[in-house]
């Protein structure tokens, strides 16, 4: 049984104090929750007093993104060194915001996810297609090669660490949202793709979130699907009450 994942993405969100303020609110909002894990994703200025606040608590941290080495001359980049000695125990990759805004690659998010690996830290890996692609039915296609490349020669103790997150570009942040039918597809069809990676245990077991204008009234119909074990949500991360109501789904 998988057990299910909710993370909130805050973007290029909240100031220190906002981020304080928020996770204090969050943590009495979903104290009693212990089947599900919650994941909280600030900026990086504010990851280390975020970290402070939920210590002891449960809610685990997750950084944005990472770079692919430990240390060195790559100015504005942070390293996984970095990310677990100040407390994270996610880190996000291959957002189809550093994709469409950064030059993120299939590439690049093999080289993070493999120096993720050696720190420890678990990789949440988003994967979707444009508008375009899927207007013109190329979803699975495009969805195929990125994880194929993404995830191409990782051990099977490497994959039981990964959680995947199908992310459609075209419903990120436009109120618009796969049904939970076409969404259930798309994540069908992702654990498949990770059964010819990978051994079906493993595949079975890998947890794969939906993210795309996910909020606390399409949050119980998304988590009633088979393949659908979480959910990165991002606009609704924002303020802890409709958080809280996400991650409290199944007591709605």
């Amino acid at each position: 049984m998988r057990r299910p994942i909710i993370a909130g993405n805050w973007k290029m969100n909240k100031t220190v104090s906002e981020a304080v303020d928020f996770v204090r609110q969050l943590k009495a909002l979903v104290a009693n929750v212990r089947e599900i894990d919650i994941v909280i994703a600030p900026t990086f200025t504010a990851l280390q007093a975020v970290s402070r606040e939920i210590e002891g608590s449960n809610i685990e941290l997750a950084a944005q993104d990472v770079f692919w080495e430990a240390s060195g001359a790559f100015t504005g980049e942070i390293s996984p060194i970095m990310l677990k000695d100040v407390g994270c125990r996610y880190v996000i990759i291959g957002h189809s915001e550093r994709r469409q805004y950064f030059g993120e690659t299939n590439e690049s998010v093999h080289k993070k996810i493999k120096a993720s690996f050696t720190l420890g830290l678990h990789p949440i890996i988003c994967v979707g297609e444009a508008l375009e692609e899927w207007e013109t039915g190329k979803t699975f296609d495009v969805i195929k090669i990125q994880i194929i490349q993404c995830l191409e020669g990782f051990s099977r103790e490497e994959m039981e660490r990964i959680t995947l997150a199908y992310e459609p570009i075209w419903a990120i942040g436009t109120g618009k949202t796969a049904t939970p039918q076409q969404a259930e597809e798309v994540h069908a069809f992702i654990r498949e793709q990770l059964e010819g990676i990978t051994h079906r245990q493993v595949s079975q077991g890998v947890r794969i979130q939906y993210g795309g204008s996910v909020n606390s009234d399409n949050i119980s119909d998304l988590m009633a699907q088979p393949n659908i074990d979480g959910a990165l949500v991002g606009g609704a991360s924002l303020k802890a009450d409709s958080f809280s109501r996400i991650v409290k789904y199944s007591k709605m």
